[in-house]
């Protein structure tokens, strides 16, 4: 029987922290312990319950500890910016896993770097522990995503704006409004396109009748 076979049936014995040969096989025995994520608070905003930063560690903290690791954050400065760096160490081998977060700032104050910080330890603890993350601010985020371009559903709203032009210069007025839609549609679909360029042909050879008495004005396009 080896020293470490020892130590680690004194540990066990007598309830003291378990001895690990490195961070990992300690993280892997802390994982075992660890429970859900709760989620504890609640987001207003989105009528919806969360894990905030407080829920992360009581989940975490203890298991951590009773197999000798130690977790703790701090600001990393850099050419590029600040990160914060988030560590798990082992006691007993000083071994260590690590994760850096950019610190995304959005208000240029104490209130903007407090929030900041907050969610780099969040998503940074969620990291080195292996918790899975609570999907809070995905809600967030999956509302300010922008939504997916549909090319045929444009070419239908710029179609119908088209038709609606009363004389030449007011096509030629609505086409030029919707140059950025039309160069969308065209380097999404071609025949979406096709489909634009055919309604303003269309309206325009409808503009261009004698029975509009127009005065054959021609459209630069």
């Amino acid at each position: 029987m080896t020293k470490q076979d020892v130590k680690q049936m004194d540990a066990e014995t007598q309830g003291a922290t378990p001895v690990h040969k490195n961070v990992y096989t300690a993280l892997a025995a802390a994982q075992a312990e660890m429970g859900p994520l709760v989620k504890g608070s609640n987001n207003p905003h989105f009528k919806s319950k969360y894990a905030d930063l407080a829920d992360l560690v009581l989940a975490v903290r203890g298991p951590l500890n009773r197999n000798g690791l130690t977790f703790f954050h701090q600001i990393m400065r850099h050419d590029a910016g600040q990160d914060m760096r988030t560590v798990i160490v082992h006691g007993e081998t000083e071994s260590r896993i690590e994760c850096d977060v950019p610190l995304i700032v959005q208000k240029n104050d104490m209130q903007g770097m407090k929030s900041a910080t907050t969610y780099a330890k969040r998503i940074g603890l969620e990291s080195v522990s292996g918790v899975a993350p609570e999907d809070d601010d995905g809600n967030a985020a999956a509302a300010a995503a922008p939504p997916k371009f549909d090319p045929a559903a444009a070419a239908k709203r710029i179609k119908g704006k088209l038709a609606l032009s009363a004389n030449l210069s007011d096509l030629r007025s609505r086409w030029v409004e919707e140059a950025d839609a039309i160069a969308d549609v065209k380097a999404a679909s071609n025949s979406a396109f096709a489909d634009i360029e055919q309604a303003k042909n269309t309206r325009k050879a409808e503009l261009e009748a004698p029975s509009n008495d127009l005065d054959g004005d021609e459209i630069p396009y």
